[in-house]
């Protein structure tokens, strides 16, 4: 046996030690155009490495996550949220016995298709395109058609599943109107999303001074502690010990479980991020800057779809709508590339 095939025969027996309920490399729906395996990586290992070294990942260091173009080096950016989605997804899976690199895989590429300016950017392609825009569908678009010269990074389906079922409602954190994924490891990435961001978004209000310690509210603080590293833990581990059916070791139907918290959690998680909508995300959408960001995506668009030429890029097929190029070619932009192109096509009106 050579050495490539000892470490692929270690990798599958490491796997073959999850739960039974786990999404496993070797039993994968595959890929939509075939490849040999990896002599070294498991399949959903290759998805891991593929969106790290993707250009559509590295741009997510320019993008805002909430606060737009902030002064200060430790707020949130985009790709800042998604290392902490991974990490929580990562230590929910491995203390469930799922399958980890599935988990980060789908973590790390949960947000490649996520506009400029944050979500200013992603309504301001929601009113403009006939089909809206949500940002966890251009993810998948990235993944499978934009990214690698129009050749997409051929995921396996698991991780593609997991990526275009990560997003929730406002009113609640479990809710699956919007899609639930397939795997459990997917399941674990939707609530690691929202563990991650209401906590993360909290602390970034509070080092802007929008917010303080004193106003969270008194039942989040109860339930999950006064301190941003009190508050993670409590929901990870309530998610960990609320869904140990997945480990395996207790008997269950497949088809009954799902990754989720206890009630208590629960309410405490919506309210946290209900009180953030209220002081945070809905008065900083009338913020000058915010408006400002709108404008600049506006006027992009208005530009691009009148010149579409001028929209050409690898991340663009040529043979789309004007109207697609013009989003595809947006929603790729940083913050900055979005405003340098605004000032070079002479807008006129305020940057934010």
């Amino acid at each position: 046996m050579t050495h490539e095939a000892a470490v692929r025969a270690r990798l599958q027996e490491r796997e073959q030690t999850l739960s039974p309920l786990a999404a496993h490399s070797y039993e994968s729906r595959g890929r939509e155009r075939p490849e040999e395996p990896s002599p070294v990586r498991t399949e959903f290992q290759r998805d891991r490495d593929r969106i790290i070294h993707c250009k559509a990942f590295r741009r997510l260091k320019h993008k805002t996550q909430v606060f737009i173009a902030p002064v200060g080096d430790h707020f949130v950016t985009r790709l800042t949220h998604t290392l902490e989605v991974a990490q929580i997804a990562r230590t929910i899976a491995r203390a469930l016995n799922l399958n980890e690199d599935l988990a980060e895989a789908t973590a790390l590429g949960h947000d490649l298709g996520h506009p400029p300016f944050g979500h200013a950017g992603e309504e301001a392609l929601a009113q403009l395109l006939p089909e809206g825009f949500r940002h966890a569908q251009q993810s998948l678009r990235v993944v499978e058609r934009l990214e690698n010269g129009g050749q997409g990074l051929n995921l396996t389906w698991e991780v593609r599943d997991g990526i275009v079922n990560s997003s929730k409602v406002r009113e609640d954190i479990l809710d699956e109107s919007l899609g639930q994924p397939a795997t459990l490891e997917g399941q674990i990435v939707k609530l690691a999303d929202a563990v991650a961001y209401i906590n993360h978004d909290l602390a970034d209000a509070i080092r802007a001074g929008i917010l303080s310690d004193e106003d969270v509210p008194a039942e989040v603080t109860a339930a999950l502690g006064r301190t941003h590293s009190q508050r993670i833990n409590a929901l990870v581990l309530d998610i960990i010990d609320h869904s140990w059916v997945a480990t395996g070791e207790t008997a269950a139907a497949a088809g009954d479980v799902r990754i989720g918290m206890s009630a208590p959690a629960q309410a405490a998680a919506n309210t946290l991020r209900e009180f953030l909508f209220q002081r945070v995300y809905l008065p900083e959408a009338g913020r000058r800057e915010v408006e400002a960001a709108r404008e600049v995506v506006r006027f992009l668009f208005s530009y691009y779809v009148g010149k579409p030429e001028e929209a050409q890029s690898d991340f663009t097929i040529p043979s789309d709508a004007p109207w697609r190029q013009a989003a595809d070619y947006i929603a790729g932009m940083t913050d900055q590339f979005a405003l340098n192109a605004a000032r070079r096509l002479g807008f006129r009106g305020e940057l934010p």
